[in-house]
């Protein structure tokens, strides 16, 4: 029995200072241990169970060397990624600039791999450091940190958080200009993710956000870069409280102009939607000059239905309660437009096209009713002269509204030629009546 060993001080002060550096590493190898020896196990007892007892093997001998040539396979394993993590980890607080570059592609991998390491790197303080690499001026440095921040925010509110905390919206580029169109995109991406925040109790500034995406909006040549800017806005904008930011930002201009392109309209007029609900939101859609005409544009996509929904939606909420914009939509054609949509849209796009319909016909009669039917005073009731004008006005009101339904069907008739559904138009045509159109 050999005797006991007196310690020795200098080596014990060394170990202790490696002891603190590792410790934060034990609950995770010990935990992918214990899970991994026990799946083995379990599949080794398997195994003997369909073997058999009389295969004259000692199992007790067999369990504790199956364990022991897993304990090793299974610390070397631990050792690499432990010194791999451990190393990129060190390189990001205390080494230089390209170490941290490095360190940040290395944290970016084992994040992407295990959402574990995710959790873990956030307890040991890479968040703040990443954050404070993306206002640097240096591309390569920035994107980098960008794409680690990235992944660690992936499907953890508390990393998204804690980026929020560390400050990473006043980190944004002041000017879009200098900055390449990869890291636009993917500092997009980013605010897309930490957007997600708006919905909960989580404070997100989005007086902070709001210029630079509509500087990347206003800039940026691919749909792929402004769609995650897009995506944005619409988590912003589902929370009220976000619409006056919203508003006084100018971004319902921005809004309506990308709502006109086919491969960003679904987004930007959802969006919209959620806008125009408010009262600020509405007066500014009332008042930009390319309102109506652009969504009873949107409304002739037959290759669109969700933009044709949406649209109809939005010019719903504008003509409620609102003859002047009821006035506007006439003028500008909006009514042939609704007819044809109420016979060849989605389902939904049909019921909102004839609660439009129903609007301007009810609003056509009002207007009429006061100066209909005989006026005493000036013809006396029952005169021969007041019957034969009043057939004569039958007659050309009937005559006018067979020309304008003619006249409509023969352009719904084209257009539906064009898309090769014209037997379907016809057969409808010829089993509709004046007297069952909404209008």
């Amino acid at each position: 029995m050999c005797p006991p060993q007196t310690p020795n001080v200098s080596s014990s002060s060394s170990s202790s200072s490696s002891s603190s550096s590792r410790s934060w590493l034990l609950c995770y190898i010990e935990l992918r241990f214990f899970v991994r020896i026990r799946r083995f196990l379990r599949s080794k007892a398997a195994a003997r169970k369909r073997r058999g007892p009389s295969d004259g093997f000692d199992m007790e001998s067999v369990k504790v060397v199956d364990k022991e040539v897993v304990l090793q396979v299974m610390e070397r394993e631990s050792e690499d990624e432990s010194a791999v993590l451990q190393r990129s980890v060190k390189k990001l607080h205390f080494g230089s600039w390209e170490e941290k570059e490095k360190a940040a592609q290395e944290i970016q991998r084992l994040a992407r791999e295990d959402g574990k390491v995710r959790k873990l790197m956030a307890e040991l303080g890479v968040i703040p450091v990443l954050v404070a690499m993306v206002a640097s001026e240096v591309a390569c440095r920035r994107r980098v940190a960008v794409t680690a921040l990235i992944e660690l925010a992936n499907g953890s509110y508390t990393n998204k958080a804690l980026m929020v905390e560390a400050g990473v919206l006043s980190k944004l580029p002041k000017k879009i200009d200098g900055v390449d169109e990869l890291t636009r995109r993917e500092l997009a991406d980013l605010l897309l993710s930490l957007s997600s925040l708006a919905n909960t109790q989580f404070p997100l500034a989005s007086s902070e956000i709001l210029p630079f995406l509509r500087s990347i909006l206003e800039s940026a040549s691919t749909v792929e870069t402004k769609e995650p800017c897009l995506g944005t806005l619409y988590n912003l904008s589902a929370v009220l409280d976000n619409a006056g930011a919203l508003v006084s930002g100018r971004v319902v201009n921005t809004l309506l102009t990308l709502s006109t392109v086919k491969q960003l309209s679904e987004k930007a007029l959802a969006t919209l939607g959620h806008l125009v609900v408010t009262l600020m939101g509405k007066k500014e859609m009332e008042n930009s000059p390319t309102v109506p005409e652009s969504f009873i544009e949107i409304l002739t996509w037959e290759d669109k239905p969700k933009c044709q929904e949406l649209s109809a939606y939005i010019l719903m909420v504008l003509a409620h309660q609102s003859s002047a914009q009821r006035e506007k939509m006439c003028k500008s054609g909006i009514v042939p437009v609704l007819l044809e949509v109420a016979l060849l849209g989605s389902p939904l796009a049909q019921k909102r096209a004839l609660k439009l319909l129903q609007w301007f016909k009810d609003e056509r009669h009002a207007n009429m009713k006061p100066h209909s039917g005989p006026q005493t005073g000036r013809i006396p009731m029952g005169s021969p002269l007041n019957g034969r004008e009043t057939q004569e006005g039958k007659k050309m009101m009937k005559s006018l509204v067979k020309q304008s339904l003619n006249k409509n069907m023969e352009m719904i008739t084209r257009r539906a030629n064009a898309s090769a559904d014209s037997s379907k138009l016809k057969a409808l045509v010829i089993s509709t009546s004046s007297k069952s159109l909404p209008y």
